[in-house]
């Protein structure tokens, strides 16, 4: 499985984050992909699977079929950026004091970051090739109706 971002990526946002000591970021780029995934299973799978009748939510089949392969990671890499410096890279360099140092504050920072852009790519719509075929068309990409009933 490849991750969602690089360092390079990272260095968009934050340029100096090599200076900080840590030597390899592929856990961390891991562990953040991970974490998209998941969160994608329980905040969107599920919504779009229960909207189908061919799938039982409740015995938890509804995760089987979701196929990660079929996923626009690009869509991902700006979030993976936040995830990996909001819950990797700043918790492993902050002292955690109770007063507070400059890495708890860019900690919070991209957390809150993190979870604005997965609220603005559930909203928009998430890019999954459901037949395989290649491309993903106008049905494929159904964005999660938020403060709506859907019947």
């Amino acid at each position: 499985m490849s991750n969602m971002c690089t360092i390079a990526d990272v260095q968009e946002y934050q340029s100096d984050v090599l200076e900080y000591g840590i030597q390899n970021f592929d856990d961390y780029f891991a562990k953040a992909t991970n974490d998209i995934l998941r969160m994608l299973q329980i905040d969107w799978w599920m919504v779009k699977r229960s909207k189908s009748s061919a799938t039982d939510v409740t015995n938890g089949t509804a995760y089987a079929d979701f196929d990660t392969t079929k996923l626009d990671y690009t869509q991902f890499t700006r979030m993976a950026v936040f995830v990996t410096l909001g819950r990797y890279v700043y918790p492993a360099l902050t002292s955690f004091q109770p007063e507070g140092d400059k890495f708890q504050e860019l900690m919070k920072h991209y957390n809150q970051e993190a979870d604005r852009e997965f609220d603005f790519i559930l909203r928009r719509g998430v890019r999954y090739d459901g037949d395989g075929d290649g491309t993903v068309t106008t049905e494929e990409l159904q964005p999660v109706n938020f403060g709506r009933l859907v019947r």
